[in-house]
């Protein structure tokens, strides 16, 4: 039986690889708290000891498009080619062949199936920063095998957030239910309030200082209900217009299981955007 030894969220700022690895002049003010920060944080990953991951991510319309997207999708290829061209141009991040871990793909495609979920899947997934930035932060050697899971958070119609946290909760239960003694970490990535290409992406903090708070508090107390009975697709575009990747916070608040306190919180104030970090050790991981 397989334990899932940490669940962990996060946002997935792709800016992180090029500024952490810049020196003199080119180097952000912001870098070394930056550092610093993920540092720890990998660190809870660390003393997990996985054996594989299972990233939850969003193609930010890369491989998937307005013509063609599925709503929850699982990679189940011997490797998966990351990062795309203009990954490398905009924010430095580097090219990087990742191991799949194909069996237990095909278990979490299968059972969610049978779970009531309507996957599709890829052999041939390329991935995105969705998945690799938290590879760069959280496990730098990228020697793990993944299993992929992507989800709609862009193109409409979207499911609704009660299915992110209905998913979450399955893939908890699928992981537990894998024959074979294995150490399973599932990360997920998302954003809290977040703007892109509109007049409130380059404040001075992240577009809606409020909402952020009340997603911290939210996903770091597991108040799942709370947070249902507050957002819904319509509400998530108030506090920005790319807020709706705030459902994969929700999924892994599903993972994590309703009142779960994360036991490792933090976050970083960066000019535009809030960065947030959850830890969770479910029964059977580290204390």
């Amino acid at each position: 039986m397989a334990t899932v030894c940490a669940v962990i969220a996060s946002t997935h700022h792709p800016f992180y690889y090029r500024a952490s690895t810049a020196t003199g002049g080119a180097r952000p003010p912001f870098a070394d708290e930056w550092v610093a920060k993920i540092e720890k944080f990998r660190e809870t990953l660390t003393r997990a000891r996985p054996d594989v991951l299972v990233m939850v991510g969003s193609d930010h319309f890369h491989q998937l498009w307005l013509d063609n997207m599925p709503q929850f999708l699982v990679g189940k290829a011997p490797v998966y080619d990351a990062n795309f061209y203009n990954e490398e141009r905009e924010f430095g991040l580097p090219r990087l062949l990742l191991n799949g871990h194909e069996d237990l793909s095909a278990h979490v495609l299968r059972n969610g199936l049978d779970a009531g979920f309507d996957l599709a899947f890829s052999n041939e997934l390329r991935i995105d920063h969705s998945i690799t930035c938290p590879i760069i932060t959280l496990r730098p050697e990228a020697d793990l095998p993944i299993v992929p899971i992507y989800t709609n958070i862009f193109a409409p119609p979207l499911p609704q957030p009660k299915r992110f946290v209905e998913l979450g909760q399955a893939i908890r239960h699928i992981i537990a239910a894998w024959p074979e003694d294995l150490r399973v970490a599932v990360i997920g990535t998302g954003h809290l309030s977040l703007e892109l290409g509109g007049p409130r992406q380059f404040g001075e903090h992240g577009p809606d200082p409020h909402f952020d708070r009340r997603a911290v508090d939210w996903i770091a107390t597991g108040a799942l209900e709370s947070c249902l009975s507050e957002v819904t697709l319509d509400s998530l575009h108030a506090p920005g217009n790319a807020t709706h990747g705030f459902m994969d916070f929700m999924l892994m608040m599903g993972v994590a299981g309703e009142n779960a306190k994360a036991d490792y919180v933090d976050t970083l104030d960066l000019f535009h955007t809030m960065e947030a970090y959850f830890t969770w050790y479910p029964t059977g991981g580290v204390a």
